[in-house]
């Protein structure tokens, strides 16, 4: 294969993943052709460590190395919060911002009943079992705030609230340095639903 083959291959690879078009994957290629040949082969090898290595926590699904995410782990972490995230990325954004302090359970997918992803096809089972130990006393729903998200936390409510059990959704409305005037409806609606007082 010639140099531009090459080059043509890893832009096809690259526009593969999510969020990467045609230009973005040619912009990428390009930086890595010129980048030092160490630091190339140190995304390849960590990609391929993240292959071998990865697998999901025996508690909470979250990506990890051995049996127990370091979440999981972590002894100071108050066992009396989950936290329920549709994915993985979503706990490493929630993690981002240092508020939260409980644990976690990551379902690896949300209800869609139109792409054929029923209850049995996400980890809520697995939630109810951790539920049944007794220790926890809040399930945090964090599920994207779409049509997927919604349903999924509809269902998990529905399933936990019986057992005597707080649930709680995240707030979401307008973002901070928002305008107003580009807020759509369901944004409005929401954020006029979780106002409260000052």
């Amino acid at each position: 294969m010639n140099s531009d083959g090459v080059l043509k291959k890893v832009i096809q690879e690259l526009t593969r993943l999510p969020g990467i078009g045609q230009k973005t994957a040619q912009r990428l290629a390009f930086f890595m052709l010129g980048m030092p040949s160490e630091d190339a082969k140190a995304i390849a090898h960590a990609i391929i460590d993240l292959k071998d290595k990865g697998r999901y926590c025996s508690i909470c699904n979250n990506i990890t190395e051995g049996d127990l995410c370091e979440i999981c782990k972590d002894i100071r972490r108050d066992k009396r919060k989950i936290c329920v995230v549709e994915e993985a990325s979503n706990l490493f954004a929630i993690e981002r911002t240092k508020q939260y302090q409980g644990l976690y359970h990551v379902l690896l997918g949300a209800l869609s009943p139109i792409d054929g992803i029923g209850p049995d096809d996400i980890r809520v089972k697995e939630l109810l079992h951790r539920i049944e130990k007794g220790e926890v006393e809040e399930i945090i729903i964090a599920t994207n705030p779409n049509t997927k998200g919604e349903a999924t936390a509809l269902y998990i409510s529905k399933l936990i609230r019986p057992l005597g059990i707080k649930v709680t959704r995240l707030a979401y409305g307008l973002p901070i340095g928002g305008n107003l005037e580009f807020a759509d409806e369901v944004t409005l609606t929401k954020a006029f639903e979780g106002r409260r007082e000052m």
